[in-house]
């Protein structure tokens, strides 16, 4: 998908110098999937605790 968009011309290059790409497009998508995955783990962290299992996991483990 085609967007236009008025990043600023610092955060870009920084974006492109961390993650290692060669073009802005390839910095751009870099930087979004690691800021997505970051966020994944925060929310899984969050659900620490919060969640019941029915069965042990050394028993689930050996069920398959």
């Amino acid at each position: 998908m085609k967007t236009i968009l008025d990043i600023p011309e610092e955060l870009l290059n920084e974006a492109m110098k961390l993650s290692q790409s060669k073009t802005k497009k390839e910095g751009v998508i870099i930087t979004l999937e690691e800021f997505v995955k970051k966020k994944r783990v925060a929310e899984a962290f969050k659900m620490e605790g919060k969640l019941k299992f029915k069965k042990d996991w050394e028993r689930l483990r050996h069920e398959r």
